[in-house]
């Protein structure tokens, strides 16, 4: 032993170690990286996915407020005939809708409509850029929900229930999958700055019971992402970890003796806030970015600038292991002036949309990120003349039971049209799609069995379908 230690110097050493310390090195990050991943708990008998997935990740461009379907995506030539006649009786039989029994009349929509693509899908001539994209995506046109109301018609949509408290569509995403990313939140939100509207607030990214860790972060797209995220002057990172050491020693000392989830989750919420403190400020930085991704985007541009920023920011996001990614533009409530109002909305949200297709697209992420496009309902068949509109400034009013969202990548197949609604667009007549459907389906993308997601509270077996909804796979490709 003493003759080895006499020969073994310091280069010999290195040279035949190597590969334990390439080992020892390795051990280490692989420990970092399991433990700064969000794990998934155990759903029922299986924790995670319980099938193979067709898609990672999710952005939801959820349209609050609901655009008009009649005038972006399905014409309807017999309203052009029955424009400004009363709702024919044959649509009144068996109805209870007090709306359509009014002095309401037809509203034939003034816009142009063209077929785009290969599949020869329709849009009108408020949406040039996402017509586009028509060979990637599945329309939608019989989506159907229970409210006609916008906070519970979002609730419904995000949360599986028309009413607060619950955990949302995210949040279960989260808590089913875990996240990916390392430094930043498997559940982010991002909100245009786009003036008043009808949105239920942050009830809509909320985790309720779930795991606090599971809640929406909210993002802004310029300066600091997340306010207060930064430290103060003076305060370095070496002190504000000494800090966050002292705090986390005193949490898990409460934890001992009170046993309690959420003081798991605030540990882990400021270690992930830590982590953040890095990630974040290089997440909104777009110098990397092309000149010509950011034109594609529209950003710069005075009209499109805010969703444009948070469409590029949901695809850095991806790439960065974001789990699930809500944008919300909340000013389609068009009750009058439809035509005016629809055509400042598409200004804002078209060309984006279209870009961040086709990025993703470009780089290889559609295929298992699942791009989500619609509101909480649609519009009436109808138009809406309230005390002191003008002729030519006419509206349509709420409309829950027949409306069109698309779907693209994440093992939708696109090109196609699904679903047929009646002369008037009123009902669905064939494959009706209700809100539960369209979320069984998501969670079905992801590798969840939305009947085995499941939470206990208060007694009760909850998931976000609630006690409905059948995965839709006529879409999948």
């Amino acid at each position: 032993m003493n003759e080895t230690l006499a020969t073994l110097h310091r280069r010999c050493f290195l040279e035949q170690a190597a590969c334990g310390l390439g080992s020892v090195a390795l051990a280490r990050l692989m420990a970092d990286e399991s433990a700064h991943a969000s794990p998934a708990p155990p759903l029922g008998s299986a924790a995670g996915a319980h099938f193979p997935a067709r898609a990672k990740n999710v952005i939801f461009l959820f349209m609050a407020g609901a655009p008009s379907q009649y005038d972006l995506f399905e014409p309807k030539p017999k309203m052009q005939r029955l424009h400004g006649q009363p709702v024919p009786p044959s649509f009144l039989e068996g109805l209870s809708d007090s709306l359509i029994r009014g002095s309401a009349r037809i509203w034939a929509s003034p816009r142009q409509f063209q077929q785009y693509g290969e599949c020869g899908m329709n849009f009108s001539d408020y949406l040039p850029h996402l017509a586009t994209c028509a060979d990637d995506l599945c329309m939608i046109r019989t989506m159907h929900t229970d409210v006609s109301n916008h906070d519970p018609a979002q609730l419904l949509m995000q949360c599986g229930v028309p009413r607060f408290g619950m955990p949302s569509m995210g949040s279960w995403v989260t808590y089913g999958l875990g996240s990916e990313s390392q430094n930043l939140p498997g559940f982010i939100v991002l909100l245009s700055n786009n003036g008043p509207g009808d949105i239920a607030g942050t009830a809509l990214w909320e985790s309720a019971f779930l795991p606090a860790t599971h809640r929406g972060v909210t993002f802004r797209s310029q300066g600091d992402p997340i306010l207060h995220l930064g430290n103060l002057d003076g305060v370095t990172r070496a002190d504000q970890r000494q800090r966050l050491d002292v705090i986390n020693d005193l949490n898990r000392l409460r934890q001992r003796q009170q046993p309690d989830p959420e003081i798991g989750a605030r540990i882990e919420s400021y270690e992930l806030a830590f982590r953040m403190q890095a990630a974040a400020p290089e997440l909104v930085d777009f110098s990397q970015e092309s000149r010509h991704t950011l034109s594609d985007y529209g950003i710069g541009n005075e009209k499109s600038d805010t969703f444009a920023r948070n469409c590029l920011l949901a695809r850095r996001m991806v790439e960065r292991g974001v789990r699930f990614v809500q944008l919300y533009h909340y000013t389609w409530d068009d009750h009058s002036d439809l035509n005016a109002k629809l055509k400042e909305n598409t200004d804002k949200t078209d060309q984006p949309a279209a870009a961040l297709i086709q990025d993703l697209k470009q780089r290889g992420l559609l295929d298992d990120t699942l791009v989500i496009w619609g509101g909480e309902f649609g519009r009436t068949p109808m138009n809406e003349v309230r005390r002191g509109t003008s002729p030519g400034k006419e509206g349509r009013d709420h409309h829950p039971f027949a409306f069109t969202m698309l779907l693209a990548g994440g093992g939708v197949k696109g090109g196609q049209v699904f679903g047929r609604t009646d002369d008037i667009g009123y009902h669905p007549v064939e494959f009706p799609v209700h809100v539960h459907d369209l979320q069984a389906t998501i969670l079905h993308l992801l590798g969840m069995d939305h009947t085995r997601l499941t939470f206990r509270h208060q007694g009760r077996d909850h998931r976000l379908t609630d006690v409905a909804g059948e995965v839709v796979e006529q879409i999948l490709g």
